[in-house]
């Protein structure tokens, strides 16, 4: 039994991409996808027809809906793969506007609905802004299921424990990141500061009976994956699900609600705790600032793509 076998028996193994054929190579049990990795995907000439049936919608909806349509068409197309979820990302620029998330949000659950997919299939993402975790609170009593993105403290995460939406995935390759260029060293998998902070929050939510599921997401090596082994999913991009398919050796069990005993005191998170918790953790506050400007710049390199094609 290979790492990625093994892991696979201990904990769901999610896909995170949005090439199609690279989903069909690894026959993970869901995916992910995100501004950045549906651009990359659309560049592509092998889904060339996803983005020119999307345009083809706008000319007559409008660029918003070009480009809604575009996510939507990219999870149909995942949903014959995996059997389970998709998720499909809200407008990073939308990150500080409860409305207009939730409005957003139910644009692509409609979407999904007329191409025949249910809404009970997909994870509607949103970053772990204040505003983002209550508009997923809305969502949830909705009977839309959330994935919380753009996680890396702990006043995020039981917030939206609190919030009750359905998962939540904390960033650990770009928390290492920040700890790396900060204190100017390498951490091992142990030690790594993103793989201690899943844990942590995972003891907490386990401890305290939290039904958010965890799934690591934003790796940068199999080190840090295998460190987690046991959390509910973990995503992971098609390169490291290689590697952990050709390493031999069977990862170990290290996580898992009986072994997981939580050092925090249960606390409550209104929203000036909220604010208080990411004003003290500097890590926190760049990379989610970071990660949504990104995701913005990335979406609009999209829209400029779907312009063009309008024109």
């Amino acid at each position: 039994m290979n790492a990625l076998e093994s892991l696979a028996a201990l904990t769901t193994v999610v896909a995170d991409t949005g090439d199609v054929e690279a989903i069909r190579k690894v026959k993970p049990t869901d995916a992910t996808t995100n501004p950045s990795l549906i651009l990359a995907a659309a560049q592509m000439p092998a889904y060339q027809a996803l983005v020119d049936d999307a345009v083809a919608y706008g000319r007559a909806k409008g660029l918003g809906a070009a480009m809604d349509k575009i996510a939507v068409n990219f999870g149909c197309e995942i949903l014959k793969i995996v059997p389970r979820y998709v998720s499909t990302e809200v407008d990073a620029r939308l990150s500080f506007d409860t409305a207009a998330t939730l409005a957003k949000a139910r644009e692509i659950i409609a979407l999904y609905a007329a191409a025949g997919v249910p809404k009970e299939r997909i994870l509607i993402k949103i970053a772990s802004t204040w505003e983002g975790i209550k508009a997923a609170e809305v969502l949830e009593k909705e009977g839309i299921r959330c994935n919380l993105t753009l996680l890396f403290g702990f006043g995020q995460a039981v917030a939206c424990a609190e919030a009750g939406v359905y998962l939540i995935s904390p960033f650990v390759g770009r928390i290492l990141d920040w700890y790396k260029k900060n204190e100017g060293r390498d951490f091992a998998a142990e030690e790594d500061p993103g793989v201690l902070s899943v844990r942590r929050i995972y003891a907490y939510y386990k401890t305290f009976g939290y039904k958010t599921v965890v799934m690591g997401a934003s790796f940068r090596n199999i080190g840090e994956i295998k460190a987690l082994a046991g959390c509910d999913l973990l995503t992971i991009g098609p390169k490291l699900i290689e590697e952990l398919s050709a390493d031999p050796v069977a990862v170990t069990q290290l996580l898992s609600p009986a072994l997981s005993v939580s050092k925090d005191a249960k606390i409550t998170v209104d929203e000036k705790t909220f604010r208080w918790m990411m004003n003290e953790d500097p890590m926190a506050t760049e990379k989610l600032s970071e990660g949504i400007r990104n995701f913005a710049k990335d979406t609009v390199k999209l829209e400029q793509m779907v312009k063009g094609r309008l024109a």
